[in-house]
């Protein structure tokens, strides 16, 4: 299945910035968090990957460490 977005231009005086956004149903899907890190790469004119900069630790390993004192 996919999301359709559209690519959106703000253009000022000295640059301009483009930007895709994700839908909620995609970032939900892939259980993003607020401010994680991601890098495009482009693998050709006709395709970009989005990929997690560090993988996430699963929920089971974030309650095991949240328990475990230090």
């Amino acid at each position: 299945m996919g999301f359709s977005t559209k690519v959106q231009l703000i253009k000022r005086k000295a640059s301009e910035q483009w930007y895709v956004n994700l839908p909620s149903a995609v970032a939900q899907a892939m259980e993003f968090d607020k401010g994680e890190l991601v890098e495009w790469i482009v693998e050709d004119k006709y395709k970009m990957t989005l990929k997690r900069q560090k993988a996430k630790m699963s929920e089971s390993k974030k309650k095991l460490n949240e328990e475990t004192p230090q």
